[in-house]
């Protein structure tokens, strides 16, 4: 079966009935549990984005806690996790802002986490990665709010 174009979607859903579009979004919610946690997110938290970075921060930490520093894999392995969250939380906020404040977060997560970036490679080009891409989104901002983040980003 081939998907519809967004396009074709949108026409489709113009001409339906809202109760049959409450249908649609149940049923999708159903099927997968990222349709049905952007459902949510976009019920319940897109009106408040600074209670939402503040829950997913709370988050990120007690994710944080639960890194094995013992074992470098395992470390590694967690922290990607983490980030892959954090990805998640960002993709259904959809603002550069919400990237930039949870990034941020999770940089100063990992330096505090006390796992040594230079050592391990993989861990330091994740880093490195998340500066950078950190970086290209404050570009994108008012420049007062990127006077804000670069005093932040001189920090990490």
């Amino acid at each position: 079966m081939k998907a519809a174009s967004l396009k074709e979607i949108k026409t489709e859903l113009n001409g339906l009935h809202p109760k049959q579009i409450q249908e649609l979004c149940i049923l999708m919610a159903k099927f997968k549990k990222e349709n049905k946690e952007l459902l949510s997110y976009l019920l319940f938290e897109a009106h408040d984005e600074k209670t939402y970075i503040k829950d997913v921060k709370s988050q990120m930490d007690e994710l944080f806690k639960e890194i094995n520093k013992g074992n470098s894999y395992l470390a590694k392995k967690t922290i990607r996790k983490i980030l892959g969250v954090t990805n998640k939380h960002i993709k259904y906020s959809g603002s550069k802002q919400t990237e930039i404040e949870l990034l941020i977060h999770f940089c100063k997560n990992l330096r505090k986490s006390g796992i040594p970036l230079p050592i391990n490679s993989a861990l330091g080009n994740i880093y490195l990665r998340l500066f950078q891409k950190i970086t290209k989104a404050v570009a994108t901002l008012h420049e007062d709010l990127q006077f804000d983040y670069s005093e932040e980003l001189r920090l990490l």
